[in-house]
């Protein structure tokens, strides 16, 4: 989850994340977007944390993206966009991102999917709070508290900002057959710096964070997919990654079932097993954080729950082979 935090004198406010970041890939970076087996993709996921310890904290995403031909190369774009809503805490504090995003993707070989590929994404950000949940020291009359005095604070309940992010990803084959994926990419979000307080003193750090995938196909029933990223929000970093392992239930041509088992570990807070099933078109993963960090002890090792929900699917095409960005 996202915080606030102090460095020296200044406020500065830090980002949300999922345990499940691989299914939120324009948080990651951009130019992600279109990474996949298809032509469109829709995935949601929605993470519940803290509950044993304070009011639990809740944080939703949805992103979208659709990919298209350029001319008669192999070139693609990608469009899509992200949307977040994040609840937290007493006063009910709630964030709002409604992020559009545009990737352009080059082809660099005419014989593999070899992409470089450059995205943006920019949009509104909006914050509030319920002033009637907010206490202060204004309200104490003696040694009581009374709800009836006023809270003797003057800023406003809802402010709104503009936020921007650019990433850069590479993605190719591997193997004599190609039978292998990766890609690497970097994104620096938050580089328009932009101010995200209710006092109108507090700047959102700018963001870089590195991005890598590894898929390995082991035969046509079975393979295995690394993730990893590395963040740093200076003056703090995240390192996340871990494997999965998938097996294909059915017609392998088909990919009618496929069982999906991995842990991550996110380096000093916690770690974290997963499940996901795909039936079809659609995916369910599920994950659940157990706490490693110094809040081990009062959380009693569990951190947070999430859930999430991906669709993925094609356009009929030609007889023709047309190459495009894959993971």
């Amino acid at each position: 989850m996202g915080s606030i935090f102090f460095v020296g004198n200044e406020l500065h406010a830090q980002d949300l994340h999922f345990s499940q970041f691989f299914e939120a890939p324009l948080l990651r970076n951009p130019a992600l977007a279109g990474l996949f087996e298809g032509d469109v993709r829709v995935q949601g996921v929605h993470r519940s944390q803290w509950n044993s310890i304070s009011y639990p904290f809740q944080t939703s995403s949805i992103n979208a993206e659709y990919k298209f031909h350029l001319g008669s190369g192999e070139d693609f774009m990608t469009a899509g966009g992200q949307a977040m809503l994040d609840k937290a805490g007493t006063v009910q504090l709630k964030t709002v991102h409604m992020l559009p995003a545009l990737t352009f993707h080059k082809s660099l070989s005419q014989r593999r999917n070899t992409y470089l590929s450059i995205g943006f994404m920019g949009g509104l950000v909006r914050r509030g709070l319920d002033r009637s949940r907010v206490t202060t020291n204004s309200q104490y009359d003696g040694f009581y508290f009374n709800g009836a005095l006023p809270d003797g604070e003057t800023f406003l309940a809802t402010y709104s900002y503009l936020d921007m992010s650019v990433g850069m990803s590479f993605n190719s084959t591997l193997g004599a057959d190609d039978q292998h994926n990766f890609f690497v990419g970097i994104a620096y979000h938050h580089f328009n710096k932009p101010v995200s307080s209710f006092y109108k003193n507090v700047t959102h750090l700018p963001k870089f964070v590195l991005s890598g995938g590894l898929k390995i196909n082991i035969d046509e029933y079975s393979y295995f997919t690394l993730h990893g990223d590395l963040s740093s929000q200076n003056p703090f970093k995240e390192a996340v990654g871990g494997g999965i392992f998938s097996k294909r239930i059915g017609d392998p041509a088909e990919s009618f079932y496929t069982v999906h088992a991995g842990l991550f570990y996110r380096y000093n807070d916690a770690l974290v097993p997963m499940l996901k099933f795909d039936v079809h078109k659609i995916s369910v993963g599920i994950t659940y954080d157990i706490n490693t960090s110094s809040l081990a002890s009062a959380s009693k090792n569990r951190g947070g729950f999430e859930l999430s929900l991906s669709y993925i699917t094609s356009r009929p095409r030609k007889a023709q082979t047309i190459h495009c960005p894959t993971f």
